[in-house]
């Protein structure tokens, strides 16, 4: 009998904080290195998010609150989804997690049982998997390609659907693609889920305001209204709000299963920190008028490194809807030597080559479920970017 839970055995540490880390570490050894892996933006957060903040602080705020979310930021969340998506909820079908990946851990060890499975689009966020395993479930992988934009269809989601299914993970724009689910790509997929009254839906709503070139956003409950009563629709500030390390995330969705929710939550965490809570108050209520001045700098950023990447020897990467992320291939460079001697034979090698020869730290695409690619953040100092996207067509010029 070992000592660690034979769950463990289940679950990796996540990749996209390995790569972090591993450029941390060089980078503290001396090595210039430029660190594409993380996954937040390089923004600072709006000052009078930290205003609010501050005065809570001062205000004595520092106190235990409910569970699952003060009243007032319960309150601001149903304003965002009425004001933003067309979605009535009331405050007791809103759960508030410390991040959206407590959201989804939550939602999914509350309602998993041995042997359910859970449909999960490849590339995937690399922690959706985990979290199921954990969970005792079964993740259904539904592979996607460069050719169709990294999207699931319609015929391969009906595919995938067994009577073991219990949910379907959604997430647009995409973590890693970037890629974004039009208005009439998402009523195609949820024709399909009005069939299946078994399956939930759990839609990742993480990036839903880093979207470019006039993309207007949708999310399932409100495409199709018949799906209301099985979706869990999650979001967070840290995206958007530039507020990574304050830890907030929520979730809406039906009552039984919130009520669920905060039960785990009341033995694992308890409530979210009350100082980000009021300053989530202050991003969902106060000005949003930032978002599009950072966006703007974002697709400058994502049509310059998508651009550089086109122009890189074996590298092939399509343009993103959204998100700041890209996902290019790395096929044509397989089979070549690096300069170290080393002769490139998957997207983990590409990327290990890369760091060594060149200091440039990305993530493997088969962390993602789909190789062989790899993943840049562009949420990083455009001069930074530009620099990395030199080193990257150097290396790949460099490859024999």
């Amino acid at each position: 009998m070992g000592f660690l839970a034979d769950s463990l055995s289940r679950i990796k540490p996540s990749a996209t904080i390995a790569a972090t880390n591993k450029a941390r570490e060089l980078k503290a050894a001396g090595r210039d290195v430029i660190g594409l892996g993380a996954g937040e933006p390089d923004f600072d957060t709006p000052d009078n998010i930290k205003e609010a903040a501050i005065k809570a602080i001062r205000d004595g705020l520092t106190k235990y609150t409910a569970v699952d979310g003060i009243p007032e930021l319960k309150q601001a969340i149903v304003a965002k989804f009425k004001r933003e998506n067309g979605l009535d909820y009331k405050p007791s079908q809103v759960s508030v997690g410390t991040g959206g990946k407590q959201v989804l851990y939550n939602a999914l060890l509350a309602t998993i049982n041995p042997g359910d499975e859970v449909i999960i689009p490849a590339p995937y966020w690399v922690s959706y998997p985990d979290i199921v395993m954990l969970g005792g479930g079964e993740p259904v992988f539904v592979g996607t390609t460069i050719e169709t934009g990294f999207k699931v269809t319609a015929e391969a989601l009906e595919r995938a659907i067994t009577p073991k299914t219990k949910w379907f993970i959604f997430n647009s724009p995409s973590n890693p693609s970037g890629a974004a689910y039009t208005h009439a790509e998402l009523k195609a997929l949820t024709d399909v889920l009005v069939r299946h009254p078994h399956v939930w839906i759990l839609t990742d709503d993480m990036y839903e305001h880093l979207v470019y070139d006039e993309f207007t956003f949708a999310t399932p409950a409100q495409v199709e209204p018949a799906l209301y009563e099985r979706t869990l629709t999650m979001n967070g500030v840290s995206k958007a709000y530039c507020m990574t390390g304050w830890r907030i995330g929520y979730g809406a969705g039906p009552e039984k299963l919130i009520k669920a929710m905060a039960t785990l939550q009341s033995q694992s965490t308890s409530n979210p920190s009350s100082i980000s809570q009021y300053a989530a108050v202050e991003a969902l209520n106060g000005p949003q008028d930032f978002i599009p001045r950072n966006n703007a700098v974002f697709k400058q950023r994502r049509d310059l490194i998508v651009s550089m990447l086109n122009q890189s020897r074996g590298l092939t990467c399509p343009t993103p809807e959204g998100a700041f992320y890209v996902y290019p291939s790395c096929a044509g460079t397989i089979g070549r030597t690096a300069p170290s001697g080393k002769v490139i034979g998957s997207d983990e090698d590409f990327v290990t080559e890369l760091l060594e020869a060149e200091g440039v730290a990305v993530v493997q695409g088969s962390a993602f479920g789909l190789a062989p690619h790899f993943r840049i953040s562009y949420a990083t100092a455009t001069d930074q970017l530009e620099e990395a996207g030199r080193r990257i067509q150097r290396f790949c010029g460099n490859l024999r």
